[in-house]
């Protein structure tokens, strides 16, 4: 195995792992709030903890909700009260099932175009032939990862 192959496999684990770890979502008030209120720390002590108004925790709150502030804001909070800040990009399945689906996708445009110009010359590939051929690319498209994988056809 290749250099590149490895390094491609340990960011694979590393994100597959990563999305495992994760919960399910933001808790409704946010993780400031939520956080907050289950340490028992009011926002007059946050406050004074940061050295801001409690207007400005409260507009830290809200912000998270919005979806408006910044990472650096949510590092200092979490560190106040005690907590460390994570974030993460998290894959909506597996980095394998990703690939494979824009693999696909991929493969059945260029499958299509080429049965386009076989069925041209009365030769167009039946739809299960069809279906396998596209699966087979696929597999082979994924496993040697293009540099023009994610481009737009």
């Amino acid at each position: 195995m290749n250099v590149k192959k490895m390094m491609i496999k340990q960011y694979v684990r590393l994100v597959d792992k990563a999305a495992g770890q994760l919960l399910s979502g933001i808790p409704p008030e946010g993780w400031i709030t939520t956080v907050r209120k289950a340490l028992g720390i009011s926002v007059q002590q946050l406050a004074g903890r940061l050295g801001v108004s409690r207007g400005a925790i409260y507009q830290a709150e809200q912000n998270e909700r919005s979806k408006t502030i910044s990472i650096g804001q949510m590092e200092k909070l979490a560190e106040v009260m005690g907590a460390r800040f994570v974030y993460g990009i998290i894959p909506k399945g597996s980095v394998e099932e990703m690939l494979m689906d824009q693999a696909r996708l991929k493969a059945r445009s260029m499958i299509r175009r080429t049965n386009a110009h076989m069925a041209l010359e009365k030769q167009a590939l039946s739809s299960d032939i069809l279906n396998d051929e596209i699966e087979q690319l696929a597999k082979e498209i994924a496993e040697k990862r293009p540099s023009d994988l994610w481009a737009d056809d």
